[in-house]
């Protein structure tokens, strides 16, 4: 059986590696970290995962957490209006729960099981020069993380990558002591026009449940905040006044919300970008990219796990159906456009949320609050965002479907 090598200990590179595994390849993961050094790191996502990415995991039997990871139950939505309330809030249940599990209790899981099920892990800061070693002792070296100059190796994709600089400045903190959300936990999904986004779900972590609080400033706006925090105290201060200042219906949620612990926070941003699959190495190996390496996208859709754990089954369904032949480019190449297929649709989708919401949208989000048809489609479409383009994205699909009078 074929020897494959993944860079990177993260959900897409497990996930494949522990699917590899249980059909009987010879698999090695390498990471720059521990299983120790990731617990007791800093956030580093904020990993909402819907039904369909949870199935995949629990296909491989990975679904750890599945009692004691709090349910996510449905989506919310709200949008500002006058006098400090929204002009416009509901709520609609998905049909399939979603969840989520810190990285910092998953990652290191999840590599305890990949050993545990004969894996080899390897404890290396990867380089080129330990890219070519990987490749001259394996059939296929995939890389699922990277930094420096391995991130380098794999080139922006200019017809595909609609940005070029950050589209939000990003904000994560994870909390203690939120009132529950009534009737049912939700991802609570806030847009301010112009300003940003603020959105807050139940989590669990390394000190046990919480609530994630994420936050997406329009650069050189009010919610581009974050530069001047120095402690962990004073980002959740400014987290608690960015929901004061623009959702403060949201307020009295937060009010008694402390950190979960000191790593609990984070900020930055990035330019949400697609590159090319196959990286050629100086001796003229070929490398494969897989998740974020490849297909990076803001936040603010929530995909980012899911597409990591989709990106894993679709290379998994790839190399087994390959067989025994040569892992070359061609197959590369076409591992990546097969999950592209997918991808393409929520890249689409999250860049559109990214831009200023055309009135078609605005018009479909307020009519949610009175229509349960619109609210549940909306929300269940965050398990597969493909169906948005069946209704959402275009204007005479939204208004023949949901937009148009009722006949008498």
């Amino acid at each position: 059986m074929s020897i494959i090598t993944i860079i990177g200990a993260g959900q897409s590179g497990l996930q494949l590696a522990i699917g590899l595994l249980d059909n009987g390849y010879d698999v090695t993961v390498v990471s720059d970290r521990t299983p120790d050094q990731i617990a007791g790191g800093r956030v580093t996502s904020s990993q909402c995962m819907f039904g369909s990415a949870l199935a995949r995991e629990a296909a491989l039997g990975l679904d750890f957490w599945k009692t004691e990871c709090p349910n996510v139950e449905g989506i919310g939505f709200a949008v500002p209006g006058p006098e400090s309330q929204p002009a416009f809030s509901w709520q609609s249940r998905l049909d399939l729960p979603a969840q989520s599990v810190d990285q910092r209790v998953k990652m290191p899981r999840f590599i305890d099981e990949f050993i545990t099920r004969g894996g080899n892990f390897v404890l290396e800061s990867a380089d080129i020069a330990a890219l070519e070693r990987h490749c001259l002792r394996s059939d296929l070296v995939i890389v699922a993380a990277g930094k420096g100059e391995i991130a380098r190796l794999f080139t922006r994709d200019d017809q595909r990558s609609t940005f070029t600089a950050p589209a939000r400045a990003l904000a994560l903190t994870y909390v203690t002591g939120m009132t529950p959300r009534e009737p049912f936990t939700s991802v609570a999904f806030n847009l301010i026009p112009g300003i940003g986004e603020y959105f807050v779900f139940p989590a669990l972590t390394v000190t046990g449940p919480c609530e994630i609080m994420v936050m997406e400033g329009v650069p050189g706006g009010p919610m581009d905040c974050w530069s001047d925090v120095t402690s962990p105290s004073e980002h959740l201060d400014r987290a608690k006044w960015v929901v004061d200042t623009f959702t403060p219906w949201e307020s009295a949620r937060t009010r008694a919300a402390e950190l979960t612990d000191s790593n609990g926070v984070l900020a930055g941003r990035f330019a949400p970008t697609i590159r090319h699959p196959v990286a050629t190495l100086p001796s003229g190996a070929a490398v494969l990219g897989m998740g974020d390496v490849v297909v990076l996208n803001d936040p603010i859709t929530g995909q980012g796990s899911n597409n990591a754990s989709k990106c894993a089954a679709s290379y998994l369904a790839s190399i087994l159906e390959h067989g025994e032949a040569p892992f070359d480019a061609a197959f590369m190449s076409e591992t990546f456009e097969r999950y592209w297929d997918y991808a393409k649709y929520v890249v689409g989708w999250t860049n559109a949320l990214l831009a200023p919401p055309p009135e078609h949208v605005l018009a479909l989000l307020g009519s949610a609050a009175g229509d349960r048809r619109i609210a549940r489609r909306f929300a269940n479409d965050f398990d597969d965002p493909r169906d948005f383009f069946n209704w959402f994205m275009d204007p005479q699909l939204a208004a023949a479907e949901y937009l148009q009078p009722v006949a008498s």
